[in-house]
């Protein structure tokens, strides 16, 4: 039985990808290296820590990732305070609320680290609705690994078959499955280049997963 659902936060509750990208660019600008889009892409779901480790090992840069990360987030920081486009994702606000007047345990699951995770969460008020947040940034494996995802049904106090992860992305399906949690695959138009073959169902409209239609989950 359905007791705890598991939200990732990029792509599934605000589209900040957009953000992220133009702080990622402005980065590899910074280091004066050339980041392909297969090699961006590769990188979605996955924290900024591990990304800056696979960039310096990658380009062979005398930058450490403390240094690139640092960078990203100055960046980041700067366009989440004057980029006036940042909203939430068509629906997510009324499927949050929805899930919490039900009962059900609402967890936050991101690879973002927890300063932009609260800035997001203050900035749209949604910490009332959610039982924990947790941040891939501060453990030891990244999504595709499962640990973010069995934290957070620990949190949740439910053993894996009573949660749900939300994601949308390659990284993280893989994380919910990895991790034996039921999982829906967000494919929003923000998402691209992502596979959802490993998601147990496949979503465009939150409306398809609303509480009235998780009979049986």
């Amino acid at each position: 039985m359905l007791k705890a659902v598991l939200f990732d936060m990029d792509g599934v509750i605000v589209d900040t990808e957009p953000l992220h990208r133009k702080a990622y660019f402005k980065m590899f600008d910074e280091v004066n290296i050339e980041v392909d889009e297969a090699l961006y892409d590769s990188f979605t779901g996955q924290a900024t820590v591990p990304i800056c480790r696979i960039l310096c090992e990658k380009f062979q840069l005398s930058e450490s990732p403390e240094t690139l990360v640092a960078i990203k987030r100055k960046h980041f920081k700067y366009l989440f305070e004057n980029d006036s486009s940042l909203t939430l994702l068509d629906g997510v606000h009324e499927l949050i609320q929805d899930y919490y007047n039900n009962g059900l345990t609402l967890i936050l699951a991101s690879s973002a680290s927890m300063a932009n995770i609260d800035r997001i969460f203050n900035r749209f008020d949604l910490n009332k609705y959610f039982k924990a947040k947790i941040s891939g940034a501060a453990l030891k494996a990244s999504k595709p690994h499962p640990e973010i995802f069995i934290k957070a049904a620990a949190l949740a106090e439910q053993p894996a078959e009573n949660c749900m992860v939300i994601e949308d992305s390659t990284n993280g399906i893989a994380a919910a499955k990895a991790a034996a949690i039921y999982c829906v695959g967000f494919k929003s138009p923000h998402s691209v280049n992502q596979d959802y073959t490993k998601a147990d169902k496949v979503i465009t409209n939150f409306g398809e997963i609303a509480f009235s239609k998780l009979e049986g989950l």
